[in-house]
């Protein structure tokens, strides 16, 4: 049994607690009961609500209960209350106390230790000095208090049998592609070199070869006969092993392209010298390739998940997994997202080339936008099949070693962008070292349609149009202010001021009933006369004054059909960078409360990149592709209208961009939930059931531009609960 509590809030002398509960069985449910220290037990009314992310995360979607609950009761506040969850033989008790309950655990030594590891210690200068005390007090205490399963211990659970990899080796499949694992050498330490040699030998899958190129040349007077005739060795036993001995180094691509010469195979693996396959990583290749094919789909690219491996007191160790979304554009962009492993149809290679020796550090980055440029289709495989050694010479220990790299990738994504129709973009060095920062420049002045739904909070919105009509520089816009059912007289003032200081704002009055958020915003369609339209809450505000610019730069694209911003409490803590489906039922923004100096996953929060959807409450799309789209669903008054109309888009086969640099601040309550009343909840279900009905693929087989392996739980990108039914990895 298991269990989470979302809220707890009191008014009144009347307490609400919503949360989820689940027994260990997928059918069986938990029985909940209030207790009063002076009162027994306490009556109570109970709403059950649906929570397919719990669904999921626990039972694969299988189960037929409505997991999440919300709880009302009337209390006393001189007494003490507990809320007690009863299932599968066992009780699970949980004191409670107005404004929240949250346990507060002693801080294991092991995580104090990590706060004075050396990365860390820098990171946390850098955010003092940056943003300040409070977000560094905030950063240190997020440290302590954050509980994570270890990536090592759940790797160990998740790895295939010693049963499941004899089944592999004896799986018959329809089609037997041949792989060539390309490895360019260059002074490879023995040991590792022998490490990786295995790893390959090791596989379930045996249609494969190895071709290694040896750039090393004459190392410390020795001529590298030794190396030749070590490697000799392996070639004896197995047939498989291809080696040549270069004259001279040839660069990384040079060697690279030595080794990619001596390849028969279908599919071309690239493998580093130093690094180690998962024994399953061609048999899942091969499996991927067999199943699109039975569905009439090429595939023509493979990668996969990843991980680091190194050596701790003798044994192996592995950590840093990244689990990656299926195919991102802007966030290959933004960084080389793919890496390894990277799996390329031998077709594809003789049509967009080699590696190309101007690239040399990011040979591979160059290569495999050429790849996906042109591949009829792109696989994903959410498995960690590739564990990328960290040493004292590689990029992934210390990045600062290679520098050149990243100015070569800088040149890669230039490149990539003329030839895929972008045109000339400026790129430059993101937060972090490897990341990356890509401008697309504004073409002419496009007008600007601002649409601002407004009811009352005439501060907010005073902030909101200073901010978009003084701050900014971007001056071709008007301002559309949607009056919606304001009461106090203070409010039609505020309108008038606005109107008589600024000439390109309006208010217009949506004479609607109660609130309807889509009916709103599509009210004001008829008088904007913008080629873009930005719709903005009325309680955000600028921060940076290249907002719009930003946000048009994206937008105007082709391939583009709306665009999002990153959105800051006013704290400096996010409050969106992103939208994944799935989470917290339906859809949640990434990374909340993190601070915007915080390290997100593997830079997430701070990159450029493609999601399934973007907040409405600021949200860049084409008047043209609103129009032909029908605009927000009326049906959805009040959730999950934004997260409709980005999945309509993306129907269109448009990307839906987030941008991390076009920043606002947002207003918004942090506390402010959707299923913390039993009213609440009763119309999340009903829109809930009609956003499943309509969605019900994406739902079911997870956002794409997320990853299986990873919580819905939570904002945070930590790892899913663990359990034994293989994940569905059949995505493309």
């Amino acid at each position: 049994m298991k269990y989470y509590i979302d809220h707890i809030k009191t008014k009144d002398c009347e307490m609400t607690i919503s949360g989820w509960a689940v027994s260990d069985s997928p059918n069986i449910p938990v029985e909940i009961e209030i207790i009063g220290k002076k009162s027994g037990n306490v009556p109570f009314t109970r709403t059950d609500a649906g929570r397919f992310d719990v669904n999921r995360e626990f039972f694969w979607g299988k189960s037929t209960l409505k997991l999440g609950f919300c709880i009302t009761f009337s209390y006393d506040s001189e007494d003490t209350y507990a809320i007690v969850f009863r299932a599968d033989g066992k009780t699970m008790r949980r004191k409670l106390h107005d404004g929240g309950a949250k346990e507060e655990r002693p801080v294991p030594f092991s995580r104090l230790k990590q706060l004075f590891r050396p990365d860390t210690v820098g990171r946390g200068i850098t955010i003092l000095k940056q943003y300040g005390w409070r977000a560094f007090l905030k950063k240190l205490f997020g440290k302590l208090k954050k509980s994570r399963e270890h990536y090592h211990d759940w790797r160990i659970q998740v790895q295939p049998s010693p049963r499941e990899l004899e089944a592999q080796r004896n799986k018959k499949f329809a089609i037997t592609p041949k792989f060539s694992i390309i490895v360019p050498l260059y002074r490879t330490p023995k040991k590792f070199l022998g490490e990786m040699i295995k790893s390959v030998q090791d596989q379930t899958y045996g249609n494969w070869e190895l071709c290694l190129a040896d750039g090393s040349g004459s190392v410390n007077g020795d001529d590298g006969e030794n190396l030749s005739k070590w490697v000799e060795s392996y070639q004896r036993v197995d047939a498989r092993v291809k080696y040549v001995r270069l004259q001279e180094n040839l660069g990384i691509a040079g060697n690279t392209n030595a080794a990619l010469s001596m390849a028969e195979g279908d599919y071309i693996v690239l493998l580093d010298h130093d690094d180690t396959l998962t024994e399953d990583a061609l048999y899942e290749c091969a499996l991927r390739i067999n199943r699109e094919r039975t569905e009439g789909r090429k595939v023509q690219v493979l990668y996969s998940d990843e991980d680091k491996l190194t050596v701790k007191k003798g044994r192996a160790f592995y950590f840093d997994a990244h689990f990656k979304p299926d195919f991102n554009p802007d966030l290959l962009r933004s960084m080389n997202y793919i890496s390894h492993l990277f799996v390329v149809e031998r077709a594809l290679v003789e049509k967009v080339g080699v590696f190309r020796p101007e690239f040399d550090g990011s040979q591979d980055y160059d290569f495999i936008f050429r790849c996906t440029e042109q591949a009829e289709a792109i696989c994903h495989i959410p498995r960690v099949l590739y564990h990328w050694r960290v040493n004292a010479g590689s990029t992934a220990e210390d990045p600062q070693k290679k520098l050149y790299a990243f100015e070569a990738g800088s040149r890669a994504i230039k490149s990539h962008c003329e030839r895929v129709g972008i045109g000339k973009v400026q790129v430059e060095e993101n937060e972090v070292l490897g990341a990356y920062r890509v401008r697309y420049p504004v073409k002419g002045e496009p007008f600007v349609s601002v649409i601002i739904p407004s009811k009352d909070h005439t501060d907010d919105l005073r902030i909101c149009v200073k901010s978009l009509l003084e701050k900014a520089t971007y001056k071709n816009l008007e301002v559309i202010i949607v009056e919606n059912n304001s009461t106090e007289e203070e409010t039609f003032q505020c309108y008038r001021e606005l109107e008589a200081a600024y000439k390109n704002l309006q208010v217009i009055r949506w004479t609607g009933r109660g609130f309807n958020f889509s009916a709103i915003n599509n009210y004001a369609l008829p008088y904007a006369k913008g080629e873009y339209l930005l719709f903005l809450n009325n309680d955000t505000e600028l921060i940076n004054e290249n907002c719009i610019e930003e946000l048009l730069g994206f937008c105007q694209r082709d391939d583009v059909g709306i665009v999002g911003a990153q959105l800051f409490y006013d704290d400096d803590t996010i409050q969106h960078a992103g939208v994944v489906v799935g989470y917290k039922g339906i859809a949640g923004h990434t990374f909340i409360g993190f601070h915007k100096g915080e390290k997100t996953y593997f830079l997430r929060s701070m990159c450029a990149q493609d999601y399934s959807a973007v907040t409405a409450a600021c949200m860049m799309t084409k008047r043209s592709i609103f129009e032909e789209t029908g605009g927000f669903d009326e049906g959805l008054a009040v959730a999950f209208n934004d997260i409709d109309y980005c999945l309509k888009v993306r129907s269109m086969e448009k990307l839906v961009v987030y941008n991390p640099f076009a920043q606002l601040y947002h207003y918004e309550s942090k506390s402010r939930g959707i299923e913390d009343t039993p009213e609440k909840i009763l119309r999340f279900d009903q829109e809930v059931e009609t956003f499943r009905n309509r969605w019900k693929d994406i739902l079911d087989a997870g956002d794409p531009y997320y990853n299986p392996n990873l919580t819905l739980l939570s904002s945070d990108f930590s790892l899913r609960n663990y359990t034994k039914e293989p994940l569905d990895v059949g995505k493309t």
